[in-house]
């Protein structure tokens, strides 16, 4: 009987089990033309409450589209938004891993003609003249001690190195946050380590299978000689 009832609805275009490039450019909604950005949290939506056609499992059906949207270049990703339009990370024509494609407010799939633009805007280039300029200025008013340390900042700043340790307890309901807002800034820099400790309380009958099932589900991620599981 479900059978059917599926059937007859793919064949009313009521269900699909994927969707196109195309179809979600021309239901794009017209508010968000000039921006050029969709949320991704907007999107899904659209899909479960029958804005858009209705899919078989939408998460699973529109991550696994926009990777390849993405990597064949018709449409962009961006997370991080800032206050001048522009984000922190924009992947376009480029390979991503679907664990970037996070149905938030703060991810947003982008118009080809908007990940273009920001995938050719430049690099904000410090401005020089003003920190050498008011320095020159006053140089020859100031003690040689005071001389000598002008320089230390701009050597060090070009050659040494800063670790930057972020640590705390988080909200289980931020973990997704987490990963779009601060993993894109993390990966601008070098030798990025991450590691996770979490800590749960069961009822004393349960913890076998919880053990049992939470190995298993560590083993199944490829994780086993990484994440050990011990009781406390």
């Amino acid at each position: 009987m479900c059978g059917r009832v599926l059937t007859a609805l793919k064949s009313q275009a009521l269900l699909n089990e994927s969707v196109g490039a195309g179809y979600i450019e021309r239901n794009w909604p017209p508010a968000l033309k000039e921006s050029g950005a969709w949320s991704l949290a907007s999107l899904q939506q659209s899909f479960l409450n029958g804005s858009l056609t209705r899919l078989l499992d939408p998460v699973v059906v529109l991550r696994a589209r926009i990777v390849e949207f993405v990597s064949r270049g018709d449409f962009g990703l961006a997370s991080g938004e800032k206050p001048d339009g522009s984000y922190e990370r924009v992947w376009f024509e480029e390979s991503i891993s679907p664990d970037e494609v996070a149905f938030e407010q703060g991810v947003f799939l982008l118009l080809k003609s908007k990940a273009k633009a920001l995938k050719s805007m430049p690099e904000p280039a410090p401005k020089p003249g003003s920190a050498s300029g008011s320095g020159s200025e006053h140089q020859p008013h100031q003690p040689e001690s005071d001389q000598k340390t002008e320089p230390e900042p701009t050597s060090s700043s070009g050659a040494g190195q800063q670790t930057f340790r972020i640590s705390g307890s988080l909200p289980p309901e931020m973990w997704n946050r987490l990963g779009t807002k601060i993993l894109p800034k993390l990966r601008s820099g070098s030798d990025l380590n991450i590691h996770v400790e979490f800590t749960v309380t069961v009822e004393n009958v349960m913890v076998s299978s919880f053990s049992a099932d939470l190995q298993n589900i560590v083993k199944d991620l490829g994780l086993g000689e990484r994440i050990s599981i011990e009781p406390i």
